[in-house]
């Protein structure tokens, strides 16, 4: 079965900086990865460019089978990333915000109303307008566009910001679940004690480039 990410030397610019200086990274169907790293470092450029979000300027890289360097458009809506901005529509209700983002993935307002439920934003929440929302709220909502979306690929940075420990235990469930169903998961995070129950094997990232170890049991 072909790796759900296949990096192989990955050059990216931010302008005529290299964010990511020959990166490397294979994550298999179903398997869990952790990220580590600095502030800077380039984890969440990682996560981007995987993403379909930041241009590859060189190398090989493989995203759900989609080459990036010749389009990156067709794998965006197969990934669902949850970044540090909640991209939230003040004005929108819950509701309507889950609704529009899984539907812009392909899904449907059926999908964004089970994921409201999956994370407890049901009821008079899910009619409150995203403006009116707590931090650990707004990060739910983001939760909610993600799941109902389906993806095939989880890119998490830093998702436990934000979260209380009720929630914290949520989002460890959804992407157990998630596995179970075949998706893969990248998640860059500095709580790696947290992540490490999730996750099979770790990489860590530093000055643009990767290296990996096997996590122990």
């Amino acid at each position: 079965m072909a790796e759900a990410v296949l990096l192989r030397n990955v050059v990216a610019l931010a302008g005529r900086f290299p964010v990511l200086a020959g990166a490397d990274l294979t994550v298999a169907p179903g398997q869990v990865v952790l990220l580590r790293g600095a502030n800077g470092a380039g984890k969440t450029s990682l996560l981007r460019l995987c993403a379909g979000l930041l241009p590859v300027a060189s190398g090989q890289a493989l995203v759900l089978g989609e080459d990036l360097s010749l389009d990156s458009r067709g794998v965006r809506r197969r990934v669902g990333m949850l970044g540090h901005a909640t991209q939230l529509y003040d004005d929108l209700s819950v509701r309507d915000n889950v609704r529009f983002s899984v539907r812009a993935g392909g899904g449907s307002a059926r999908d964004a109303d089970a994921a409201l439920e999956m994370v407890g934003l049901t009821g008079r929440l899910a009619d409150t307008p995203a403006s009116r929302l707590s931090a650990g709220q707004r990060r739910r909502a983001a939760l909610a566009s993600l799941v109902g979306r389906r993806p095939e690929l989880w890119l998490l940075d830093e998702p436990y910001a934000g979260l209380d420990a009720d929630a914290r235990g949520l989002l460890d469930g959804l992407v157990t679940s998630a596995v179970a169903g075949g998706a893969s998961v990248i998640i860059a995070s500095h709580e790696a004690g947290q992540v490490e129950a999730l996750a099979q094997r770790t990489v860590t990232v530093a000055g643009g480039r990767t290296t990996e170890a096997v996590l122990v049991p």
